[in-house]
């Protein structure tokens, strides 16, 4: 079963931003083993992202690559302001 990440990552941080409509995830690559995923937040959702000392960008990496793990490939996700 093919997970679609870009959905994933967006539900995941979708109820943390204050500016949803400026939120953006885009997959750039997925060379069979590795996929490269973007999120790009509003300035001021930067840190609601990243959490305090990067704990909540950990839980969202930790859950994308539990579900990539399960298709044998890795993922790779970097959170971006605009």
């Amino acid at each position: 079963m093919a997970v679609n990440y870009e959905k994933m990552i967006k539900d995941l941080v979708t109820p943390l931003v204050v500016h949803p409509e400026d939120l953006a995830v885009q997959k750039l690559s997925d060379d069979g083993q590795v996929i490269t995923v973007h999120v790009y937040v509003h300035q001021d959702d930067l840190g609601r992202v990243i959490g305090k000392n990067g704990r909540i960008a950990n839980a969202i990496r930790t859950i994308a690559y539990a579900s990539a793990s399960r298709e044998h490939k890795k993922i790779t996700i970097n959170i971006e302001s605009f």
